[in-house]
């Protein structure tokens, strides 16, 4: 552990720079997913980096790992109102960013994908704008874009509906539970996910308002989340030398393999997403939480890559419908597209940390000071 990154500015506790700096490769080969994404045509066996959109089942294990780090012990002193203020000035800032940069952009985002957006009056996209402010989801029949997606102005804010209904059950009752209940659960929950993955062949989806995509949106949730913070509870980090480098390795390699058995044998590579998110995420974050960053140049790149893994997350998706449209309008393949869609991941890492140092930090700073002057509130 060494100093804390913009990552956890609410929080008092020293956080884990490896796993910040875990959190932020995670989240730029979810960029990269995106952009590949835009060539195969609905099929994810073409896409090159396959196991990308894991990287959220990712974030759900390192996120009830870090809750359980950072909160378990403070419950007392700490009161429901000051944790959920604490987890508003962590996460909301950055919505309200994200949310007001695909309105910008919306306009702009006009092709055959999404046909309905120059039909959409200016009223509507401000109403779904405000609506996306306070992260309440809307039910297809609000769309705006064709996708159904429960947020259309930022796709990806899905995870963070879901994100905060983990810390709302956190708050209400998980924390209480003991370790043997929790271990219950995960092992519940366990059977779950591996039940949706064989079955289906991978778990994508969550982000739409509907019975199918709930149900995978909660089981993507429950199994990460419960796992992360049981192994809060049990696991005492020990001392595993390069740990950010192997933990970077084993990331990028289980999110980049191609999809194993075809369309015909679905619980193959069913049962491979299954047993990475059960067994490899958690080993991950037990190995980056074991380590310690050594060396200037290490820990700049950790922060850095802690400092915009959250904002780059939620702020990248406006730049994937512009490119999606690029592409759709003048029919472009992947090989030509390869400079534009450089230049999209150096926009959405430039974007992101932009959005840390002039919004994020200061608005953070500023709220902090304003709501959090009790030292638990």
């Amino acid at each position: 552990m060494n100093s804390i990154s913009s990552a956890s500015y609410a929080d008092t506790k020293q956080h884990y720079e490896i796993l910040d700096g875990l959190r932020g490769v995670a989240a730029v080969l979810v960029v990269l997913f995106h952009i590949l994404e835009t060539f195969t045509g609905g099929n994810n066996i073409k896409q090159l980096i396959n196991h990308g959109y894991m990287a959220v089942d990712f974030f759900f294990v390192l996120s009830g790992f870090v809750i359980g780090y950072a909160y378990d012990d403070r419950w007392g002193k700490l009161t429901l109102k000051g944790f959920f203020k604490r987890r508003l000035i962590r996460l909301h800032p950055m919505i309200i960013a994200g949310m007001l940069i695909g309105a910008i952009t919306y306009y702009f985002q006009g092709c055959s994908d999404f046909s309905i957006i120059s039909s959409v009056p200016v009223w509507r996209l401000l109403l779904i704008m405000l609506i996306g402010f306070t992260l309440i989801p809307v039910p297809p029949s609000m769309d705006i874009r064709g996708w159904t997606e429960m947020h259309p102005l930022d796709g990806p804010a899905w995870s963070l509906f879901f994100e905060y209904i983990a810390n709302i059950l956190y708050a209400l009752f998980i924390r209480k539970f003991s370790k043997k209940i929790l271990a219950f659960f995960v092992f519940l929950f366990g059977c779950a996910l591996i039940q949706l993955a064989v079955t289906r062949g991978d778990v994508i989806g969550g982000w739409a308002i509907e019975p199918t995509q709930l149900r995978i949106g909660l089981t993507r949730l429950l199994y990460p989340f419960f796992a992360g913070l049981l192994l809060s509870r049990i696991c005492k980090p020990g001392r595993i030398p390069h740990a950010f480098l192997w933990c970077s390795l084993l990331l990028v390699i289980v999110l980049s393999i191609p999809r194993i058995g075809g369309t015909e044998h679905l619980w193959m590579n069913g049962l491979y997403v299954a047993l990475c998110i059960i067994f490899v995420f958690p080993l991950i974050v037990y190995v980056g939480a074991s380590g310690q960053v050594k060396g200037r140049y290490s820990s700049k790149v950790c922060k850095f890559l802690g400092d915009i893994s959250y904002p780059i997350y939620i702020t990248h998706y406006p730049l994937i419908y512009l490119f999606v449209a690029w592409v759709s309008n003048n029919h472009i393949t992947l090989s030509q597209s390869l400079p534009v869609a450089f230049l999209v991941l150096i926009s959405a890492i430039a974007l992101a940390y932009g959005c840390v140092k002039l919004y994020d930090e200061p608005v953070r700073r500023w709220l902090t000071s304003k709501l959090m002057r009790g030292r638990m509130n």
